[in-house]
């Protein structure tokens, strides 16, 4: 976040990234390679070291054993480099077989609208994908002809999902005399009047621009603990009018703002990424960390005290989504092989190494992960998914929303704009995406 959007880089190298991929792509041909085999090439932004990265690593095995005289080129660019030349890269001449791309109507409702990405329909009924795939995990893998999330074909296929926790230190709580997990609103507050009257700042956050998820989280997270399924799926999905000046977004971008005040996020966040909020936590500098599931496999391994972890106590919804989306270029040349990788990656073997690497599944068997830490954590992870009571991300429903609400996070993070400024340009930049998605 999905983006994934998590392990993105920094927009120039990014960039950089990606032309050395588009590069590649245009020494390749579809038609055959050195070793007198067809050249298959897959171009995605996960990182090695998680949990998915690893489970890609294995399917990438099993791939090239099953298809020996096909050339398999794995190339990687970053979440940001692809988003902002997608269309570039997918509408060439020379394009890959299989993408990884952004979810929601401002990514992959802009790719499939302009034609530029495959329907899936016929392989999910052949693969049984739809059996993996099931709720609220299908909301962002199907969109309609003009680009809308929600419903229509299948053009994206998952792997994981993704739910957002406070991760937090147990030393620094007890320091501050937390005996136990809070368990409402009130208690969550409470516990980080004692953090900071402790010296320690409660929750380790960012709001640089364009790299300053965590604002944005924290911000969604106090909105969605107030929003019902009809306040999010009006928002998400385009449903219905959205009126930014009521509940749940007034009470939760005035919480919001209190927080910020009272130094509950920290100071001088604007000069803030998310990689240096994670690296505050793991240093024991902040009492909690809110992300995903993607620096899980991290603090687990990287932590020196002993953390835990729970979603935002008292919410009604929690933030959450499937992952990112395998998809096939309309202009790829090795289609069929491409299905047959994306089937690969939803393979048990693969599944389960990615769910005993805590990266939460969508066709893994919980019961069968080892450690309880992992198991505990994707057992919550499902109960959320079985509840129907994840409010998604924020940047999906129009085009330009990451940029814009990442820009204001870092405004309202700097004392230059009160909640009820950002909620008046909320409603404008909203209300003219939403007429830019539904005219197609």
């Amino acid at each position: 976040m999905h983006r994934t959007p998590h392990r993105r880089s920094l927009r120039i190298t990014a960039i950089a990234t990606l032309a050395l991929a588009v590069a590649a792509l245009t020494g390749c041909s579809s038609a055959g390679s050195a070793s007198g085999g067809k050249t298959f090439t897959i171009l995605q932004y996960e990182d090695k070291t998680t949990a998915q990265g690893q489970g890609w690593q294995l399917a990438l095995q099993i791939f090239k054993k099953k298809h020996p005289d096909v050339d398999v080129k794995f190339q990687t660019t970053s979440f940001d480099g692809f988003r902002k030349n997608a269309k570039l890269v997918l509408g060439g001449n020379k394009v890959p077989d299989v993408v990884e791309f952004n979810k929601g109507n401002a990514d992959g409702g802009q790719l499939t609208s302009q034609g530029l990405l495959q329907d899936l329909d016929d392989q999910v009924t052949k693969y049984g994908w739809d059996d993996k795939i099931t709720g609220s995990m299908q909301s962002f893998a199907k969109y309609d002809q003009q680009g809308k999330a929600g419903s229509g074909k299948w053009y994206g296929i998952p792997n994981v999902g993704e739910y957002v926790t406070f991760y937090y230190n147990k030393d620094k709580f007890k320091q501050a005399g937390i005996t136990a997990e809070p368990t409402t609103m009130a208690e969550f507050v409470t516990d980080m009047q004692k953090l900071k009257g402790a010296g320690t700042t409660p929750i380790s956050s960012s709001a640089a621009v364009n790299q300053g998820f965590n604002q944005m989280w924290i911000w969604y997270s106090l909105v969605s603990a107030a929003a019902d399924r009809k306040h999010i799926d009006d928002f998400m999905f385009l449903k219905g009018k959205v009126d930014f000046s009521k509940d749940p977004w007034k009470t939760g971008t005035e919480e919001f703002q209190d927080w910020i005040d009272k130094g509950y996020v920290g100071k001088d966040l604007g000069g803030l990424n998310y990689e240096q909020a994670t690296v505050n936590f793991l240093s024991g500098k902040t009492g909690m960390l809110i992300w995903n599931n993607g620096v899980f496999s991290r603090i687990k391994d990287q932590s020196t005290f002993g953390w835990g972890s729970f979603t935002l106590p008292g919410a009604s919804m929690s933030m959450g989504s499937s992952g990112h989306l395998w998809g096939v270029p309309a202009k790829a040349g090795n289609k069929e092989l491409a299905y047959d990788w994306i089937n690969t990656t939803l393979s048990k073997r693969v599944q389960d190494k990615i769910g005993e690497l805590g990266g939460l599944p969508l066709a893994g068997d919980t019961d069968a992960i080892s450690d309880p830490v992992t198991k505990a954590y994707t057992q919550r992870f499902d109960e959320v998914v079985a509840d129907d009571t994840l409010s998604f991300y924020p940047d999906y429903p129009v085009p330009g929303f990451l940029d814009f609400i990442q820009n204001n996070m870092s405004a309202m993070s700097n004392g230059n704009e009160t909640a009820d400024e950002y909620l008046t340009k909320l409603q404008q930049f909203y209300d003219d995406g939403k007429k830019t998605v539904n005219q197609g």
